[in-house]
């Protein structure tokens, strides 16, 4: 149970790490295409850290 919670945990801060880098965007220009993508492998990163998580409780 104690490796399953660091794995969701770990998910929760990836989370926390792709929303920051999509709201970290430029007034005049707007979202590059490199946050996207940072944000897009954050997000898939998260999302494998939480399932796999889940899956093991």
């Amino acid at each position: 149970m104690g490796f399953a919670s660091a794995l969701i945990a770990i998910g929760l801060f990836l989370l926390g790490g792709a929303w920051s880098i999509f709201r970290a965007d430029d007034p005049v220009r707007g979202r590059t295409s490199g946050q996207w993508v940072f944000a897009g492998v954050l997000l898939v990163a998260a999302a494998l850290s939480i399932a796999s998580g889940v899956l093991r409780f």
